[in-house]
């Protein structure tokens, strides 16, 4: 029996399958989709088993050396789909198969050295002598952990042949196991115990009454805390032969052991009811169907999903729901466990490797029907999907931005023409792309125009900050903004104050000679951190102290520029000393269950007022918030990037939707120095329909998406000749071979020249139809091999460009 297995080595010589034999004792476990131990070369790599046949073209065989997991991790869907992602994003199949099992399962390669057979102790000089007196294998890391380190030595004796090099392939699994006591015996046996034990074993006679009372096992450290006693008084009883411990394993509970209040379906609005109907049709009739549900803020998409769920739960069916890593709020969480208990996986990046895996277990095992989480849940390994839901469909973090370079909506459609079950794209501010498709008729489009209850959306104002200027205010907060804020604090409401960035600062300047503070390693100005007093690169991650006078010119003129949400903390602080204020960012809710902690908070009133980054522009829905204050509208208009325009209206219309969602009415002030854009215009109306004609005019004329599709290659290279030739030769070489629709643009320097002392160049190219693409580009990659492998040069493809910084 051979085994077709692609092993763990992104590299396009190794983009294939290999053929491994399959020993007697494996031949009724192995199955395609597990993952197994191979001998590749002088090493010990992991694999996946991707087909089992009989043939072979190769005369000798290695064999399998063993399996790694009882049940395969990739189910045949994922199999085909890892392809498919592979074809459609240009990676290696590797790092398509990788990117669908949690990071626990990934394996850790270490290599040791060893005494070849034959070779003693005393046949090794004295360096090396020591390191082996009571140790088989010495792991490379220990050398290199030695200052200064062996390794040379090391190196020179695998030449001699006295030590040989052993790659060890670990896994990073761990179960969470704990200790369990049960009782043994039958009642009359139980009770003759009891009845030998000393006088003095008191301890030992409570314990086993108390067990011969109780049904089911106890834990351990339970069973300890309950009688005050020590592990010797278990001990003791165990080696009597009296009761007997054991380990079992249990899932790890990100939620703490706590309960979520059950809800119950709540009563549909008429345009809710007709926004369902071609889902529930489509679940009846089981066929794939695409269905963009385009509501405003607070028009109950929510309540869709969830009775959607139900019933392809009824069914005996399963479903995915995604939703943005950065509102995946513990309120959402909350939505879907209390509505469907312990049936509901969640997956996302605040859990650690080990949570993740045992979320991912239930899913594989078959234990829960509905798995939330952010892009990566997607290819939750479901074999019975019924229905895939994505909230915020327009949010750009759906694209994974390093290989395999896919989009969360292209992998859910594929995964819902597989299954033929319905997927849901929801969103308040449809991205341009589904919208379009929904007006073809691609996709079958159903509106909720009003809030749930007819509440009204706020009323928006937008303040032009230059006037502020000139009238001689310079704080942050405009005259109006300032007032409604004190408004909200006599009459006990709450307020959300938005900045769309991090940081106390954006940059620094001096003021005499112009310097600003750039990363030596990328062309990208460095961020001011107050509470550390740094000045950090957030693309490179390289630090430096604030300097107390310009590294130019020694002037003390330098000063910090922009605003940062410490430094919106501190003014507010200094104008409303009794406000009570929490602030989100990355920097407060770095630490595990902080952003839960400070949103808990906020809901139980203990602030008056909320200040954040993007984080709080989606999903939150508190009763008391009747003002949204939107500090800086402009900061993202202003980007090189054709997207500017539709980001900041989404980003505008999400964040004034949390204001006024329950009985109190809400407003919103935006502030913004470009009074007289359209997009702030139109988010200010909450006005998505001439947003999308007028947007979809300005695409036309300048031949963007959805009109055209995007493709981007991207050039990098330690030496910016080498980068700049790449990308020459690339660009002549595509221009010659596409059809004459197609616009290739460049080579120019990327937005930001140089990322980690590499220099980068890209080419974009812009086309209709141009099936032959992807063969291409393969050519171009195929082509520079020699230089990538050797020479440094890196090359990135990304054949749906949605960032083209």
């Amino acid at each position: 029996m051979i085994a077709k297995v692609i092993v763990d080595v992104p590299a396009s010589n190794v983009n294939r399958t290999f053929d491994y034999l399959v020993p007697e004792e494996l031949k009724d476990t192995v199955k395609p989709g597990m993952r197994v131990a191979v001998p590749f070369g002088p090493r010990k790599l992991q694999g996946f088993v991707i087909e089992l046949g009989e043939e072979t073209s190769v005369q000798k065989l290695k064999k399998i050396i063993e399996l790694l997991d009882p049940v395969p991790v990739l189910t045949e869907e994922l199999l085909k789909l890892g392809k498919w992602v592979s074809d459609q994003t240009l990676c290696f199949l590797i790092t398509a198969y990788q990117a669908m099992i949690p990071a626990a399962l990934k394996a850790s390669y270490q290599k040791e050295f060893r005494l070849v057979d034959g070779v003693g102790l005393a046949d090794l000089p004295d360096g090396a002598r020591e390191w082996f007196k009571h140790r088989e294998y010495i792991p490379m890391e220990d050398l290199l952990k030695m200052s200064p380190t062996p390794l040379a030595l090391f190196q020179k004796l695998v030449q001699k042949n006295s030590l040989e090099v052993i790659y060890r392939m670990s896994d990073k699994i761990t179960k969470k196991k704990i200790k369990i006591v049960q009782r043994r015996g039958t009642e009359e046996e139980r009770l003759q115990h009891i009845e030998s034990l000393s006088k003095q074993a008191v301890k030992q006679k409570e314990i086993l009454s108390f067990l011969h009372e109780s049904e089911s096992p106890v834990v351990l450290k339970d069973l300890l805390e309950m009688f005050d006693t020590t592990r010797s008084t278990v001990q003791a009883l165990e080696s009597k032969g009296f009761i007997e411990i054991a380990e079992k394993e249990i899932y790890r509970d990100p939620y703490g052991g706590r309960e979520f209040k059950r809800t119950q379906p709540l009563l549909l609005t008429s345009q809710q009811e007709q926004s369902i109907q071609p889902v529930l049709a489509a679940l009846e009739e089981k066929r794939h169907e695409t269905i963009l549900l385009h509501g405003v803020t607070g028009s109950g998409k929510t309540e869709i999903y969830l009775q959607s769920i139900d019933r392809a739960i009824q069914m005996g069916q399963e479903a995915i729901v995604l939703v943005p890593e950065i509102s995946l709020t513990p309120q959402m969480v909350n939505r879907f466990k209390g509505r469907f208990g312990s049936r509901v996986a969640v997956l996302h990046s605040a859990l650690s490797a080990g949570e993740k895996y045992d979320e991912w277990r239930k899913i594989q095992r078959k234990e829960v029907s509905v798995v939330v989480g952010a892009r990566s849940a997607v290819f939750a390994p479901f074999e019975n999907l019924g229905l895939i839901i994505i909230d915020e469909e327009h949010e750009s973090s759906y694209k994974q931005e390093e290989n395999p370079r896919y989009h969360a909506r292209d992998v859910a459609v594929q995964r819902g023409e597989h299954h033929q079950c319905p997927v849901i794209l929801g969103s308040a501010t449809p991205s341009l792309e589904s919208y379009a498709r929904a007006q073809k008729g691609v996709y079958t489009l159903c509106e909720l125009s009003d809030r749930v209850n007819k509440r009204e959306l706020p009323s928006v104002s937008v303040v032009d900050m230059r006037e502020e200027l000139r009238a001689g205010n310079r704080s942050m907060f405009s005259g109006e903004l300032f007032d409604k804020i004190n408004d909200r604090l006599k009459r006990g409401e709450q307020s959300v104050l938005f900045l769309n960035r991090r940081g106390y600062s954006s940059f620094i300047l001096c003021r005499d000679c112009g310097y600003v503070g750039e990363c030596p390693h990328c062309d990208i100005s460095l961020t001011y951190h107050k509470k550390q007093h740094l000045l950090k690169c957030h693309y490179c991650g390289h630090q430096e102290p604030m300097p107390s006078q310009c590294p130019m010119c020694e002037s003390q003129y330098i000063r910090f520029f922009g605003t940062g949400t410490q430094k919106v903390e501190e003014e507010l602080a200094k104008l409303l000393p009794h406000a009570r204020v929490i602030r989100m960012d990355v920097d407060t809710t770095g630490r595990k269950g902080s952003h839960e902690k400070l949103l808990n908070q906020f809901g139980e009133g203990k602030a008056d007022i909320l200040l954040g980054t993007q984080m709080i522009a989606k999903g939150l829905d508190f009763p008391k918030v009747t003002l949204v204050g939107v500090l800086a509208a402009d900061t993202m208009l202003h980007l090189p990037d054709f997207r500017a325009s539709e980001k900041t209206f989404q980003l505008l219309t999400q964040v004034s939707g949390r204001a006024g969602r329950h009985e109190l009415s809400g407003e919103v002030v935006v502030q913004t120095y470009t009074v007289g854009h359209y997009s702030i215009d139109l988010a200010s109306g909450h006005d998505y329909h001439s947003f999308y004609e007028t947007e979809m005019q300005i695409r036309r004329e300048h031949k963007y998406p959805p009109y055209y599709y995007l493709t981007l290659i991207s050039f990098s290279h330690t030496e910016l000749l080498k980068a700049v030739d790449a990308s020459e030769k690339s660009a002549s070489y595509l221009q010659q071979k596409v059809s004459p629709g197609t616009i290739i643009l460049g080579p120019v320097v990327s937005p930001i020249a140089r990322i980690k002392d590499r220099y980068r160049y890209q080419v974009m190219i812009k086309y209709k139809n141009e099936p032959r693409l992807s063969d291409l580009i393969s050519e171009l990659l195929q082509h520079f091999q020699h230089e990538m492998d050797g020479n440094g040069l890196q090359i990135s493809v990304d054949m749906n460009a949605q960032n083209i910084m």
